[in-house]
């Protein structure tokens, strides 16, 4: 992804959903057979959310769009286009697009609707794509929804790979034109090291006819953590001095750093790497674990709300996904 210069929006509006189930950590810990506290000790995880059988991603992120609509105070008619920014959507086909466009009442518009998927930084390349759209006078006003259920295919056996996770939506609607400006935007992808994470089942690789009990091994989310840590870290200190001098924004101008709640090694990595990175980082990974591509709009949803934003702020979104990819945005409000 090049980095784009100058462009303007308006950030209208943003929304969050999260199921009515919060979990604590000390429910993993009888899940998985360990003594009270050991995975808070582990992983610096309190608790987080996990969806019921009735509510599904596109529920969910029907939740948090309208929720941001509402902020925006928008109508779902007042949008020209409708992005879905997940990691694993609710079916293969069609994807969340449709059935979110359906939810919000607007399956009849003829608006445009589609699905981004770059695991965890998919909205950040949805943003981006909104952004570049907007730019050569697609699109007027968007509405991007992540929302990932992470909890349906986790594997306790793994306990790194299961108990930082948690589910959750959030939603941005964004308005052509504006006093903010995306002064870059950058994703590095590096596929040597695309089996530390995966999902396996679900797509065309695995055909449940061939091997049933394959196929549903599968279907379980598969983490190698430790070996994920090293490929992103190794690799993070230059893509992020590329993305500033894309900027045009030095490091120790920038008021907050927006990150991917990748795990609490990964945001204890990133606030060491950046002069005063530990008061500049929005971190809510104690409370609502790794919400895969919902994590990054849900962080930047609170800080918002906290008024962390402030118009000519300079604001740092950055993270890391399965692929391995890194990506980063940088943002004056």
């Amino acid at each position: 992804m090049n980095a784009i210069r100058g462009l303007g929006f308006r950030f209208a509006g943003s929304g969050i959903a999260l199921p009515r189930t919060a979990i604590a950590s000390t429910e993993i810990d009888a899940r998985i057979g360990r003594d009270a506290g050991w995975t808070e000790a582990n992983f610096q995880i309190a608790n987080r959310y996990w969806a019921r059988e009735d509510e599904t991603s596109s529920s969910l992120g029907a939740a948090a769009g309208l929720a941001a609509l509402d902020a925006a105070h928008w109508n779902a008619a007042d949008i020209d286009v409708l992005i879905s920014a997940c990691g694993v959507m609710e079916q293969p086909i069609p994807g969340n697009a449709a059935l979110l466009q359906r939810r919000l009442g607007i399956g009849a518009s003829g608006i445009a609707a589609f699905d981004v998927n770059a695991t965890c930084l998919s909205f950040l390349v949805a943003l981006d794509a909104l952004l570049m759209g907007m730019a050569v006078g697609k699109w007027r006003r968007g509405l991007i929804v992540s929302v990932d259920l992470a909890s349906a295919a986790l594997d306790f056996a793994a306990p790194e790979a299961s108990a930082i996770f948690g589910d959750g939506a959030a939603a941005v609607a964004i308005e052509a034109g504006g006093p903010s400006h995306m002064l870059a935007c950058r994703l590095a992808t590096y596929g040597d090291h695309s089996t530390l994470c995966r999902l396996e089942s679900g797509g065309t690789r695995m055909r449940p006819d061939d091997d049933l009990d394959a196929f549903l091994a599968a279907a379980k989310f598969r983490m190698d953590g430790p070996a994920l840590f090293a490929a992103t870290a190794k690799r993070f200190p230059r893509f992020l001095r590329d993305l500033l001098s894309d900027s045009g924004v030095p490091l120790d101008t920038i008021d907050t750093i927006i990150p991917h709640q990748a795990s609490a090694a990964a945001l204890e990595h990133l606030k060491r790497s950046v002069l005063g990175g530990h008061a500049k980082t929005l971190d809510i990974f104690r409370e609502h674990g790794n919400q895969i591509a919902a994590s990054m709009p849900h962080a930047l949803h609170v800080a918002r709300e906290r008024g962390l934003t402030a118009p000519d702020s300079h604001s740092l979104l950055i993270g890391s996904s399965a692929g391995v990819s890194l990506g980063g945005a940088v943002i004056r409000w």
